[in-house]
């Protein structure tokens, strides 16, 4: 019995030796090892190819080839150029998972380790609608554009848009959603302003934070992008962006800091651009010690498609997965472990990023994706949303809503009938279908002109035919349709039209999108035949004793000032998604009351933007190298770089520290009905211990049921430190308000709204002294101020000092 129970023992040891992975045989795999113990089980090649993309493998139209430039040309329909069997066997299973997905991470089946697979994008899921041999379809909410979602002020309805947004990712097999973008909308012209929230970080940042937890929410993850300072199209694969490390703290990193902190995002994007000096993909200051260190990221950070030139210096800086990835990529991170160049723990660290976010993935946790959200539901959520980031920029005589049965509308403007719902580029999405103006109008009750309607799509498609496809390479293998040209309206025709109408409605159209800027001319200004449009409509009409109403179907800010007094309404209805026209008609019709309000600014001209002498920058001599060590690049690389001499005057913060005249200004918006502000209760005569609450009565004073947003600006003292006029320091929407119904709005203050950010010190400060709490309906309609004093200064939070400008310039000054 004795040596019996010795063997006994002895068995159970060696099994239990066994079963802790003792066993040489045995291979650790992903979710029933510890992480680092698979990344030390991986070989040098699989980890080279984890942290590089396995390429891009979504097929490119014949006809659209010979547009694309020739370092971009060879990413597209192209076999597997790396690797052995097995690998070039995984990535042909992977890239077959999810037709038109953006990019995949590589998968090693001996490990447990699943591929991830990364879509598109922004405004809605973005892959293929229709796939060979293959009777069913696979499309995708357009949502509103992020300018639109931005305007709604309403953090909730933002969430709510990211959870319909996220299902669809979950249930088309997807893992990781590249978006929310939250740029600063710096200027105006930017082409990818449409995909951006806003020019103030904290309505990005908030915005940016919903939308993440809204998409995860659903188990999928997201990408915020672009980090950072990417903030044009012009050179964006090579434009070196000067600024100071106070403007990139306080205006540019802001809202990534508060959507990583609020938001938790699985992944960070960076971007194409230089900061400084290095690309933000090789920067270390960035990557590591601002996201990491100073943030608390845990996530990993993947490059834009095709960004940087230095693979190794992106493993080194934090940057753990290299997009969309190619086999030059792979050997240059590969040869670099193995020549010493790069040290071996930074590829573990990259590895390891990676993997734990890949245990998260709904691939990895054997989710059986249905292929069939309810994109009815989500065509709902998406119309809610539309409407409720809608801006009433004019109403005289309350010619909105319009109502009564079986009204009678003239409908010009060739986005009357041809609505454009988003913008192009990765942004764009395939849905299923679009709601036209006319068409929302129509299902809403109202009489459109027939022949007006004959003659503008007529026009549209012989137009289009004439001028053929869009110059845009990136729009057309995105299969964007881009506006035509608007038709000509002459006095004649606009007097015919008023026989047979009751009120005219025009809609001036703009899209934009990814790979160039917009122009002055012609889109940021109205075009002639746009502005002559408005004109004889206007004067016809009303010599008939009849409204007009121009309906803005715009991707971002334009000028106004010059036309705006011709038209008796103006309804700002930004990119509404696929659901425009229904959500339009909704807002006119007054089923529902806008209540968005402006999260930019816009100018009087163009000029009177702070960023306008020097965007996009200006081109340098010499030729950028380094394509031929990533082996992909979208833009031609050309030397250039782009100051932001304005600092941290960006938006309302210079308008209103320079006291220069706006257009509408930052946070405006008008509604069917009125509120009044009453019975302020500030917090005290002293900021006093960690928070500052002050509060204030909000009530519908008018007839129809409303909402209001509430804005809460900060003026600070600027002793030690320059400080614009009054900043943006925490907003509220209220609930819909019955006429007569009443709401008190909360703010609370920390230290940390008090604090700007002290280059010198590396550090967030808040001075001593008196500072003023302005709670309005907008930045220049103040309803109350009040004070309170902060006794001694305060050290709120020390930081690293990180991305320095490598040159001095001159920076502008109250």
């Amino acid at each position: 019995m004795k040596k019996y129970s010795i063997l006994a023992f002895a068995f159970t040891g060696i099994f239990l030796m066994f079963n802790n992975g003792c066993n040489s045989n045995h291979t650790p795999q992903l979710g029933q090892d510890p992480v680092k113990k698979v990344v030390s089980a991986m070989t040098l090649k699989e980890k080279t190819e984890l942290v590089v993309g396995t390429g891009m493998h979504f097929e490119v139209p014949d006809s659209v080839l010979p547009m694309i430039p020739e370092q971009v040309r060879r990413m597209f329909n192209r076999p597997v150029e790396w690797g052995d069997s097995v690998y070039k066997a995984m990535v042909k299973r992977i890239s077959r998972l999810v037709p038109g997905a953006a990019g995949h991470t590589a998968a090693f089946d001996r490990l447990g380790i699943t591929t991830t697979v990364l879509t598109d994008g922004p405004a809605g899921l973005r892959i293929q609608p229709q796939r060979p041999g293959d009777s069913a379809t696979y499309y995708c909410t357009a949502f509103p554009i992020a300018t639109l979602l931005a305007s709604s002020w309403d953090i909730g309805l933002v969430e709510n848009v990211g959870k319909a947004m996220g299902n669809e990712v979950l249930e088309y097999g997807s893992d990781v959603l590249l978006a929310p973008a939250l740029n600063i909308q710096r200027n105006p012209l930017c082409g990818r302003n449409f995909e951006y929230y806003s020019e103030d970080p904290l309505i990005a940042g908030k915005m940016a934070a919903a939308m993440v937890r809204g998409i995860q929410s659903q188990g999928v993850g997201t990408s915020i992008k672009h980090f950072d300072a990417n903030n044009q199209e012009t050179h964006r694969m090579s434009v070196n962006t000067i600024v100071s490390q106070r403007a990139l703290r306080e205006i540019y990193l802001k809202g990534f800091r508060i959507a990583v902190q609020e938001g938790h995002p699985w992944t960070v994007m960076s971007s194409y651009n230089k900061i400084n000096g290095t690309y933000a993909s090789e920067s270390h200051d960035l990557l590591t010690k601002i996201l990491r260190d100073d943030w608390g990221f845990n996530g990993y950070v993947m490059t834009d498609w095709g960004a940087g030139t230095d693979p190794v210096a992106q493993m080194k800086a934090g940057n753990d997965l290299l997009m969309p990835g190619t086999p030059l990529q792979i050997e240059a991170v590969m040869n670099a472990v193995k020549n010493g160049i790069l040290d071996s723990t930074f590829l573990d660290t990259n590895v390891e990023r990676i993997l734990n976010i890949i245990l998260r993935s709904p691939r990895f946790n054997g989710y059986a994706c249905s292929n069939r959200p309810d994109l009815k539901a989500h065509a709902a959520v998406a119309r809610r949303a539309a409407a409720g980031g809608m801006i009433l920029l004019k109403n005289d005589a309350d010619v909105l809503p319009i109502t009564g049965e079986g009204v009678k509308v003239a409908l010009f403007g060739n986005s009357s009938y041809e609505t454009i719902i988003g913008g192009t580029g990765s942004g764009d999405v395939n849905e299923a279908y679009s709601i036209s103006i006319v068409d929302g109008l129509s299902s809403a009750g109202m009489n459109v002109s027939a022949s007006l309607q004959e003659t503008y799509l007529n026009y549209i498609k012989e137009t289009r035919k004439k001028i053929g496809p869009s110059k845009n390479w990136l729009a057309n293998i995105m299969g964007a349709k881009m506006p035509v040209p608007e038709m000509t309206v002459n006095r004649k025709m606009a007097s015919q039209a008023t026989g047979s109408a009751d009120v005219a409605l025009i809609t001036i159209g703009r899209n934009a999108g990814e790979g160039a800027d917009r122009e002055i001319e012609g889109d940021f200004i109205l075009s002639k035949t746009e502005q002559n449009l408005i004109k004889n409509v206007t004067s016809a009409f009303h010599d008939a004793g009849k409204k007009v109403v121009v309906v803005l179907n715009i991707d971002g800010v334009i000028e106004t000032v010059s036309w705006r007094e011709l038209p008796d309404a103006i309804l700002l209805a930004w990119q509404p998604g696929q659901e425009a026209g229904n959500a339009i008609a909704d807002v006119l019709t007054g089923k529902v009351n806008p209540s968005g309000k402006l999260a930019i600014t816009f100018p009087v001209k163009y000029e009177d933007e702070p960023s306008a002498p020097n965007f996009p920058g200006v081109t340098l001599e010499g030729t950028e190298t380094g394509t031929e060590e990533t082996g992909a690049s979208f833009m031609r690389r050309v030397p250039a770089e782009v100051v932001y001499k304005e600092d941290i005057f960006v938006g309302y913060r210079y308008f209103s520290t320079f006291d220069v005249p706006v257009a509408y200004p930052f946070g405006y918006g008008l509604s069917y009905t009125t509120f009044d502000y009453s019975s302020l209760k500030p917090g005290g005569d002293y900021f006093e211990g960690s928070s500052y609450t002050v509060s204030v009565d909000i009530t519908n004073s008018g007839n129809i049921p409303g909402k209001e947003v509430v804005q809460l600006y900060l003026h600070a003292p600027a002793k030690t430190l320059t400080k614009p006029e009054e900043e943006l320091r925490a907003f509220a929407k209220t609930v819909l308000l019955k006429p007569g119904e009443s709401e008190t709005v909360s703010f609370t203050l920390t230290p940390e709204d008090l604090a700007s950010f002290d280059e010198s010190r590396s550090a967030w400060v808040a001075e001593k002294g008196t500072y003023e709490v302005r709670i309005g309906a907008s930045s220049r309609d103040i309803k109350f101020t009040t004070t309170f004093d902060v006794n001694d200064e305060r050290v709120v939070r020390e930081v690293s000092n990180a991305l320095a400008p490598h040159r001095e310039f001159k920076r502008l000054q109250e």
